[in-house]
């Protein structure tokens, strides 16, 4: 990348003068990667045979199990990520950014890389695995778009996990009390709307800090349904805290390709609905007037204001669908995933969500790719217990925020965001 910096001649005449700039942050993160599972390998050493499982029991086609020695694939593919790190090195010195494909394969490759070392005379079910990493990854997901539209349109929504937990109490009751997954759906979004309504408010209207009154608002949320959990739910649980889930919906004929077929062609309503809304939001917002109008308040709201867009109503109720989106997140929890509304049961998936839209670069289709990541790291955790690897149980509880902490700070580097986010608009 280069910049134009300016210069001073002997007469006193300034120049523009071009500076280029070398983009070490992705070969310095590949190589400490590369580093610590060189590092893994030599203090851990495994052997016996990598079993991966590509089939399913109830697909129609079925594929082989294939086995690999443990020792020698893990250093082979270890020498492909050092090749890998030195490509991208040559490329920063050479004054260019890495190109993204590049980061692509190498992230597959280290993944993969552990996989066969952790698999050691056992077996990781390729299409469990996925679609397990998709299901954790849809509350993330919806969180993630809720998170983009909010920062697009200017307000940092920080109250994500307030609306995914608010969400997944009003499913629970709703669809407990009228044995309908659909009413309890709605029930969820309007509770994160409700989350979501708030925060516009104090945000848009009397200008409070958007940080503050989404920290605020998750500790409020987290305090009302705890409390309503065990004044409301506890004392009649079968009525109140047993929801109707939806069941999986099978696409005939699609459901049976092998690996993609159960992840993609095999789920539920919610899951199905996500990647409606992963398209719809992408696609509106770029080719739409709503996307442009959001952009605009986001972006430079005084412009917008100039040409008649209404910057704080265009905020707010962009803001309300933000929430709208994340209450659905919430649903899935009592909806699919668990039979009844728990106390914190987001365990901080809201923040993952915030984490994902940052790394993401305030782009759907980057946030969700975001999400399917840190869903991914969660499911393996669980994988790992299984397969009895040498690292200690309570770096397995830390893997999903670890893989958080080094997309954050490792690879989206230094990025901006919409240049209003965050900032109130006065009028005038």
């Amino acid at each position: 990348m280069s910049a134009l910096a300016p210069t001073a001649s002997s007469d006193g005449t300034i120049h523009l003068a071009t500076v280029k700039e070398r983009h070490l942050k992705a070969p310095l993160v590949l190589a400490a990667v590369t580093l610590l599972l060189a590092v893994l390998f030599l203090a851990a050493p495994r052997d016996g045979i990598s079993t991966f499982r590509l089939g399913d029991a109830s697909s129609a086609i079925a594929l082989p199990n294939i086995g690999l020695p443990t020792a020698a694939t893990s250093w082979i593919l270890l020498g492909v990520l050092v090749v890998l790190t030195g490509l991208s090195a040559w490329n920063a010195w050479s004054y260019r950014r890495p190109p993204l494909w590049l980061t692509i394969v190498f992230g597959v490759l280290a993944v993969f890389t552990f996989l066969v070392w952790a698999a050691a005379d056992g077996l990781v079910p390729v299409s469990s695995l996925l679609v397990g990493a998709v299901s954790l990854s849809v509350p993330l997901v919806f969180g993630a778009l809720g998170g983009v539209i909010g920062e697009r349109a200017g307000v940092v929504n920080v109250a994500i996990e307030g609306q995914l937990l608010l969400g997944a109490f009003s499913a629970a009751l709703l669809s407990s009390v009228t044995g309908n997954p659909f009413i309890g759906l709605i029930g969820a979004m309007i509770g994160g709307v409700l989350v979501a309504f708030v925060l516009a408010a104090f945000a848009i209207k009397y200008l409070v800090d958007q940080v503050i009154v989404g920290v605020v608002l998750n500790v409020l949320v987290t305090g009302l349904t705890g409390f309503l959990y065990g004044a409301l739910l506890v004392p009649d649980e079968e009525a109140l805290n047993r929801p109707i889930r939806f069941t999986r919906i099978e696409i005939p004929l699609l459901s049976d390709i092998p690996i993609i077929g159960p992840v993609l062609f095999n789920q539920t309503f919610i899951v199905y609905l996500m990647f409606i809304a992963v398209v719809a939001v992408s696609w509106g917002l770029y080719r739409t007037r709503w996307g442009l109008r959001l952009r605009a308040v986001g972006e430079h709201p005084q412009a917008a204001d100039t040409v008649g867009i209404r910057v704080n109503s265009t905020r707010f109720w962009n803001v309300s669908l933000a929430g709208a989106i994340a209450g659905i997140g919430g649903a899935y929890f009592t909806l699919v995933s668990v039979p009844q509304f728990g106390k914190e049961m987001t365990a901080g998936l809201g923040f993952i969500a915030l984490a994902a839209v940052i790394f993401g670069r305030w782009d759907p289709i980057k946030a969700t790719l975001a999400a399917l990541l840190f869903g991914f790291a969660t499911n393996l955790q669980n994988l790992l217990t299984v397969l009895k690897t040498p690292i200690p149980s309570e770096f397995m509880l830390m893997l999903p925020y670890v893989v958080t902490i080094l997309a954050v700070a490792g690879f989206a580097g230094q990025i901006r965001g919409p240049a209003a986010s965050g900032k109130p608009y006065i009028k005038g």
